[in-house]
């Protein structure tokens, strides 16, 4: 493989088309996910020397991690066929994902009183919410993503873009809108228990059927109600 025609070379589709940033957010969601496991899973064979495999999902349902999937979306958007040099694409994304990170993590406390990551013994950490040295790592994978990984999502896009793909596609966009829909009131419906606020709508009673603390509490074994 010629290297640098691969890491020249244009997007074929659309980047910012529906189906194109469907699947762009699909695949950032899964990698994600197995990114965080997988990082999980080496820090505690070299610390505790032990297998420790343990979810990272973002949702109730499936291994999808919506933070990076929204940031692919954000890395696709900003940086992807813009022309921009290597240390521009750094900086960019370091400070875009880094900001989306922080926003993400104030909008999850002020929604669901809820915590999943907390950065205060890192170096020039804001508020805990990102750092310097988490941004760096977002600038490093948006170099990753948009010389080597992007190319090949082309691909996938490309494969899905026909008409059986397309119908493909917004099934599996409105599915996965259901489970982030699900998983966010589960989640907000677990705040408010833990405030003992009774429910009054069918549907939240249906969550705390459904959705008790421990089911929650399963699906997202790392994040903690914040401290008052």
């Amino acid at each position: 493989m010629n290297l640098k025609k691969y890491l020249n070379q244009k997007p074929v589709n659309n980047p910012l088309s529906f189906y194109s940033l469907t699947i762009v957010f699909t695949v950032g969601c899964i990698f994600g996910c197995y990114y965080e496991m997988i990082l999980n899973l080496i820090t505690h064979l070299i610390w505790n020397h032990e297998f420790f495999w343990e979810t990272r999902s973002g949702v109730i349902y499936g291994p999808f991690s919506i933070i990076y999937g929204v940031g692919a979306v954000l890395m696709t958007i900003f940086l992807v066929n813009r022309n921009l040099k290597w240390y521009q694409i750094f900086i960019f994304g370091a400070l875009i994902d880094g900001l989306f990170e922080y926003l993400t993590s104030y909008l999850q406390e002020f929604f669901t009183g809820t915590i999943s990551w907390n950065y205060n013994d890192h170096f020039l950490s804001f508020d805990g919410r990102t750092s310097v040295q988490v941004m760096i790592i977002w600038g490093l994978i948006c170099l990753f993503y948009v010389y080597l990984a992007y190319p090949l999502i082309d691909k996938i896009i490309s494969f899905f873009n026909n008409k059986k793909g397309h119908l493909f596609i917004k099934i599996f966009a409105i599915l996965l809108c259901i489970d982030i829909f699900i998983s966010f009131s589960a989640v907000i419906r677990q705040h408010l228990r833990h405030e003992n606020i009774p429910t009054y709508t069918p549907y939240g009673q249906f969550l705390d059927a459904v959705y008790p603390d421990e089911r929650v509490k399963k699906a997202y074994p790392n994040m903690e109600f914040r401290k008052t």
